[in-house]
């Protein structure tokens, strides 16, 4: 069984927590550390993201982990054997996340089959329009048993939503707003109402909430209305400050609490 798809069926009612941070940052050989050190600390799924000179989804910190891990000389190619290198030793889903520039450009056959050589489980691409997904990208990755994650928003129409439930598998990426990545402080009612509707639809797929997660209180709403959270930029700002991955889980984890 893909291991995305593994980590809901066993989770149960427990719910899920998983980190994104950028390959290549803070140093070029760190990925492989980092990983191994979420997963000792007891991160469910991690989003290893590929950097990309021009991240349109991304807020600020994000953009500069990407153009940090460019010149630090990160490649698609080097990240692979980065992975390679560690795949016996991780054992929790790894989603690569890049854009489609990116992706097409390394060769999505390629790509796909690269993912599988370094154990990883699936991809985000935020830019790949859903029908390229549907004709282009999903023959291939079926191929592979690999899960192609699609996101929405709150500006994602119900019909929208409906028709990405039931043309993708393992999870939805279900972003908290319609802007860019970065922390926020508290989900207000328009995005609290946004959540309940989602639940009403009743969706095939479990659905994981990102996009500024910083707190206890947007953990805890999160956690309530979807299978678990997705932590970005607050736990990539904290490993840049830090420069470690275990004093960053230290203080994510201070922060989450208050």
């Amino acid at each position: 069984m893909n291991r995305i798809n593994q980590l809901f069926a066993e989770a149960g009612e427990r719910k899920l927590l998983s980190l994104y941070f950028c390959a290549g940052c803070p140093t070029l050989e760190s990925t492989g550390h980092v990983i191994k050190t979420l997963q000792r600390r007891g991160i469910d799924m991690i989003e290893v993201g590929i950097p990309f000179s021009d991240p349109l989804a991304d807020g600020p910190v994000i953009q500069s982990a990407g153009t940090v891990a460019l010149k630090n000389g990160m490649t698609l190619t080097h990240l692979f054997a980065q992975l390679r290198e560690i795949k016996d030793e991780v054992h929790i889903p790894l989603v690569m996340m890049g854009y489609l520039n990116v992706i097409m450009h390394y060769g999505i056959e390629r790509f796909c089959q690269s993912c599988v050589e370094s154990g990883a489980s699936g991809m985000i691409i935020p830019d790949l329009p859903f029908q390229d997904y549907l004709d282009v990208v999903k023959p291939v990755a079926d191929r592979y048993d690999l899960r192609v994650i699609m996101m929405i928003t709150p500006e994602t129409s119900e019909e929208r939503i409906r028709f990405i439930d039931e043309h993708t598998n393992g999870f939805i990426y279900m972003v908290s707003s319609a802007s860019t990545t970065g922390a926020q402080q508290r989900f207000d009612d328009a995005k609290q109402q946004y959540f309940r509707h989602i639940n009403s639809m009743h969706l095939r797929n479990p659905r994981m909430i990102g996009f500024g997660i910083s707190n206890r209180q947007t953990l805890e709403s999160a956690q309530q209305n979807a299978a678990g959270a997705i932590i970005g930029s607050k736990f990539v700002t904290l490993l840049n400050e830090t420069g470690d991955a275990d004093r960053a889980m230290d203080k994510l984890y201070e922060a989450l609490s208050q």
